[in-house]
């Protein structure tokens, strides 16, 4: 490093975001860019540490530590502080496909582990590699490269979310003539619907895939595979397959009044929400609108906190968030040492502004759903819920159990379930393939991400279940590696 006390003379600065009041008036995207002088003294800051786990990629309890990517982030840390921002984005592409995405989105496992993250507030990796990405981007050094030769081999891409887009784009780069088919009217899975345009603009998507379009990747939009394209075509047209659907069947909640009118799956929220902001009007019916409404967001994750935000945005009348589980605590736990992910309270974005709307944080923790209530005509009216506290008994896991006198209702006009996905759809596709599935229902994959059948390959949520983009693309990276190797004997992707 080119200023080894960096760590020791910088303090953490991360961007100001747009205030609350003003941001949720729009979707636009509320992050700016700290100036480049002080991002060179936030590259300054990585402390050389000899051994950096910032990159690992490892699972520790479950949870990420590290790059899933492998990212070169000293190495890109230490080129920004020296200036040197057009080789930056050269170390990012090496292993990131789209590093304008994670800069975003990724809930930054890296920091989590970072070194001086041991005694001292990490180095801000997230906010630099949105910043490298960006300004290449605006300075023209992000060009499509066509690959200079063409294998003769065809592969199929079913999926156009992080990992399909990272798998095509690899297998492109490695000569190969790649189709991507995507069930939805857009390209871009997730990134596209599942995510909102306040925290990922969708010019940025669209960048990307034109880019990808422009290398030779052919995209096919609104064709769902093994419905209105036949699986035995697919079969026959393509060398190889790669599965990218990603899990797409959602946790339900088995409770009663769960049909009435007005309780709704977060992804069909968020995804017609996203439908009407590009669509206007041509977006047809399916747009669910919060303005005015007692909304109810069940479940704690970034997905929950997506409508959360996405509510604000509407103008609900109120909002509350339900959390099964307890409050984490402010500081890492003792059983949850460094580099394990910290497992500590964060107020995201849709919280901080839930606050200033409505004045206080609108989750609570430790609340279990025993049943909605009807309004008299089929609509949902009020949720009954009950605090739950887990208890360990002499063997086995811990359980829940009620909390005596704790019941209540809460009003409620739009209940939306935001509880994570189960796994990928078992009919169809997968079942006219005869793929393998796993305990958990996910496509089973070997090392190299096959299938049991030969030359199908499946990669990201649809093997993995549901994790972060990083994963994915890391998933799709490696697919690409499995299917080069597959079709040529041996891969130039390694």
């Amino acid at each position: 490093m080119g200023q080894p006390t960096g760590f020791l003379e910088f303090s953490r600065t991360v961007p100001l975001d747009r205030q609350p009041r003003e941001r949720v008036a729009d979707f636009r995207e509320f992050h700016s860019h700290l100036p480049e002088a002080i991002m060179r003294e936030q590259g300054a800051r990585c402390m050389d540490c000899g051994v950096p786990f910032c990159h690992t990629g490892k699972l520790i309890d479950g949870l990420t530590s590290g790059c899933p990517l492998h990212n070169l982030i000293p190495e890109w840390n230490d080129l920004i502080y020296r200036g040197r921002w057009h080789e930056a984005i050269d170390r990012l592409h090496r292993t990131n496909n789209f590093p304008e995405v994670t800069g975003r989105v990724c809930p930054a496992p890296c920091e989590g582990s970072c070194v001086l993250g041991i005694n001292a507030p990490p180095v801000t990796i997230k906010v630099i590699e949105c910043a490298i990405a960006d300004r290449a981007f605006r300075e023209g050094w992000v060009e499509a490269s066509p690959p200079s030769f063409r294998t003769g081999k065809k592969v199929a891409v079913v999926g156009s979310g992080p990992a399909g887009l990272a798998c095509a784009g690899e297998l492109n780069r490695a000569g190969h003539a790649v189709t991507v088919f995507e069930r939805a009217d857009r390209v871009g899975g997730l990134m596209m619907y599942g995510i909102p345009a306040m925290k990922l603009d969708k010019g940025i998507v669209e960048r990307r895939t034109r880019l990808l379009a422009e290398e030779g990747v052919q995209f096919v939009t609104s064709t769902e595979v093994g419905k209105n394209y036949p699986t035995e075509k697919l079969r026959q047209e393509f060398d190889a397959i790669a599965l990218c659907g990603g899990s797409t069947v959602p946790r339900d909640l088995p409770v009663a009044g769960r049909a009435l009118a007005g309780v709704y799956f977060a992804m069909e929220f968020l995804t017609a929400n996203t439908k009407r902001l590009l669509d206007g009007e041509r977006a047809g019916d399916g747009f669910i609108s919060a303005k005015d409404k007692n909304v109810i967001v069940i479940g704690g994750g970034d997905t929950g906190t997506d409508c959360v935000g996405t509510s604000l945005r509407h103008g609900c009348k109120s909002l509350v968030q339900l959390e099964l589980l307890p409050r984490p605590p402010d500081a890492r736990a003792d059983d949850n040492p460094w580099p394990q992910w910290p497992k500590i309270f964060r107020v995201d974005y849709a919280q901080e502004e839930a606050a200033e709307i409505f004045g206080k944080d609108p989750r609570e923790f430790q609340v279990q759903t025993r049943r909605l209530l009807d309004d008299g005509a089929g609509h949902v009216r009020a949720i009954e819920v009950v605090g739950v506290r887990l208890v360990a008994p002499a063997a086995g896991p811990p359980k829940l159990e009620e909390v005596p006198g704790s019941g209540r209702t809460l009003p409620a006009d739009l209940v939306l379930l935001a509880m994570g996905f189960v796994g990928p759809e078992p009919t169809g596709l997968l079942a006219e393939l005869g793929v393998r599935l796993d305990g958990r229902g996910n496509v089973a994959t070997d090392g190299s991400k096959q299938t049991s059948v030969p030359g199908v390959f499946a990669a990201g949520d649809m093997a993995r279940g549901q994790s972060l983009v990083v994963w994915a693309i890391a998933e799709g990276r490696d697919a690409a590696i499995g299917i080069d190797r597959f079709l040529m004997g041996e891969s130039v992707l390694e």
